[in-house]
């Protein structure tokens, strides 16, 4: 049976708790420092607090530490992990090789396990370097989003013990991970420092070598957000463990319904299964909504190449939420609008559209009446016609502010006769966890049968995360008198040593593979160019000698450009040829305009494009 996961971000510890509430079976949070969202940090206590809440449903709490770290930082490395590990972290993600040889230092030092999970900010896009990562001593690998199914499955082909962990919903690197240098290069503020200040959805020019303008300015480097929620069983079929939703700034809200709704489609394909699959943690949740992925932030979404084309997936009119279609606008008069549709409009909605110049405007529903909105303010630009997004629902809001799920894991509890006393055995089904409590006390025969208020008395786990699913007795049990009392403490003492047999428990995620396999010749790494490695500090390049890696250099925010040379700032699978048009691999007219093309900011900054059509890489050059 093959263990899968639901991974979950958690900007804080109230969406880390609502994370496992609404079925995560493990999520993702940053430390106060070297975490690749810095605004989005955590104090040790708090992410101490999130471990204890989420070993009770054998859920998982993995730590990013994937930033680059430089050698005056890595005392403070060294302290922190040692601070995660006595917190109970499950597992780190780390970038920085650096962090290989200090987690098994303090690992060893502590006497515990802390593995090691590869970030994507690693550029995990081939068999080699994941089974170099394997090689290195990495229980997991987070693979690159740009990957299709046919390369995910052949990478677990040939490296078939390693974890695999791949994204499956939010926002989107035009870049590969890792690789991106353009927020560093244009405003000092590092991707690889957890710092990257979005230069993909800024709003550019594209002109050709003779200055010609190639279409209005738009945001050709923006992309939509990722969802592949209708495709979990084929990403399980080629070896996926681990299912990853992107969103570490995100609030609560969104944490709610994207977790709930990815929770029920993966336990749809784990029911399908017959038994090839099982969720990685415990319980079943209810929810008091009805999860929808069009009502939270997005930016409209695409598979993102899991088919190994390009599907759609720039979002090049505006970088900004779009949300769901609900319609075209009618009828306008002077304070309100019809809409053709069947959506239903809320009080407080929040509404958009594009206007004439393919501008996205937005504003605020006031008053609603039937399909006749009441804006706040009337929007000047808007016009019969149009088509009408909504970015914010008010009603959907409504519902994530309260309490929305309940968690609970079934027992089947069994209360039977020993030589001198009772005996309570508390067994989650379908696994080994249990967990027995004996209490001594005579055998007085009851005047009545005592399994109704066995049953009664058993079943009263309220203020627990317990579900009394099945109690049952064993022979004479019911025919001897039981005070309530005994029942009551018996049950405590019980679910007392189940909390900690749950808690010290050790899922699995993936096929438990104790050993990694192998198939593929385990070569290091090599780059173009020295920076590429994100090498920063002096123990990191140690790592990579020992290993027989040559040509590793500063990394870029330590080199910077030298001899103000042209430097490669992005790799991308996304290409701008693709997308106008004139894709020369897929057999279309080749392009009129006259190369290279350049990307030019307001401020006059050009960025020059190269189309490595051989390796289908678009790749972007400061000038």
């Amino acid at each position: 049976m093959t263990t899968l996961e639901l991974l979950a971000p958690a900007r804080n510890l109230e969406c880390g708790i609502a994370a496992i509430d609404h079925g995560a079976d493990a999520v993702y949070i940053g430390a106060g420092k070297f975490g690749a969202r810095v605004a989005a940090g955590n104090s040790i206590d708090d992410i101490g607090a999130l471990c204890q809440y989420a070993h009770r449903f054998s859920a998982r709490v993995y730590v990013t530490v994937n930033t680059i770290v430089y050698d005056h930082e890595l005392d403070e490395v060294r302290q922190l992990v040692a601070s995660l590990c006595k917190a109970g972290a499950d597992a780190l993600l780390v970038q920085d090789m650096a962090l290989v040889d200090i987690v098994r230092e303090e690992t060893e030092r502590q006497g515990r396990v802390l593995p090691v999970h590869a970030s994507t900010q690693t550029d995990n896009r081939s068999a080699s370097k994941v089974a170099w990562l394997a090689a290195m001593g990495f229980q997991r690998v987070v693979l690159a989003r740009e990957l299709s199914l046919a390369e995910m499955a052949e990478i677990h082909r040939q490296v078939p013990g390693m974890e695999l962990e791949a994204f499956v919903h939010g926002a989107l690197c035009v870049s590969y991970s890792g690789q991106c240098y353009a927020s560093q290069y244009c405003f000092h503020r590092s991707a690889n420092r957890g710092e990257c200040a979005q230069f993909c959805r800024l709003k550019f020019n594209l002109v050709d070598a003779n200055d010609q303008q190639i279409g209005p300015p738009r945001h050709w480097l923006s992309l939509k957000d990722m969802c592949r929620i209708d495709r979990l069983e084929e990403m399980a079929a080629a070896g996926i463990c681990s299912f990853k939703i992107e969103g570490r700034l995100k609030d609560v809200a969104y944490v709610k319904n994207v977790v709930a709704a990815y929770s029920q489609a993966l336990n749809a394909v784990v029911n399908r299964s017959g038994g090839r699959y099982r969720r990685a943690s415990l319980g079943h949740v209810t929810y008091s909504f009805t999860p929808d992925l069009r009502k939270t932030f997005n930016r409209g979404f695409t598979g993102y190449f899991i088919d190994g084309t390009d599907d759609g997936i720039a979002s090049p009119d505006t970088p900004k939420a779009l949300g769901e279609y609900v319609g075209k606008v009618k009828e306008m008069r002077r304070d309100s609008f019809n809409v053709a549709g069947l959506a239903a409009f809320a009080n407080g909605d929040g509404l958009c559209f594009f206007d004439n110049d393919r501008q996205l405007q937005g504003f605020r529903v006031n008053r609603v009446e039937g399909n006749r909105v009441f804006p706040l303010q009337m929007p000047p630009q808007l016009k019969a016609g149009m088509a009408l997004y909504r970015n914010a629902d008010a009603a959907m809001d409504r519902l994530l502010a309260k309490t929305s799920a309940s968690r609970r894991v079934d027992l089947h509890l069994h209360l039977d006769l020993t030589d001198d006393g009772l005996c309570l055995t508390a067994q989650v089904p379908d696994t080994d966890i249990s967990a027995v409590a004996e209490v001594k006390m005579p055998h007085e025969p009851a005047r009545q049968s005592q399994a109704e208020n066995i049953q009664r008395q058993l079943s009263r786990l309220g203020n627990t995360v317990y579900e009394a699913a099945l109690v049952t007795m064993g022979e004479g049990t019911a025919e001897v008198f039981i005070p309530s009392s005994r029942l009551a403490d018996l049950r405590r003492q019980t679910i007392a040593a189940l909390d900690d047999a749950i808690a010290t428990s050790s899922p699995v995620c993936g096929d438990a593979i104790a050993t990694i396999a192998t198939t593929t010749t385990v070569t290091p790494p090599a780059y173009p160019y020295p920076y590429l490695y994100n090498v920063a500090n002096v123990t990191a390049r140690e790592v990579y000698a020992r290993q027989g890696v040559d040509g590793v250099g500063e990394a870029f925010e330590l080199s910077g450009t030298p001899d103000g040379k042209p430097v490669l700032l992005m790799r991308c699978r996304h290409c701008l040829r693709r997308t106008l048009g004139c894709c020369t691999r897929d057999g279309h007219q080749p392009p009129q305009w006259h190369e290279p093309l350049f990307l030019v900011l307001p401020d006059k900054r050009r960025f020059r494009l190269q189309f490595n059509c051989r390796d289908c890489e678009m790749l972007v050059f400061s000038t």
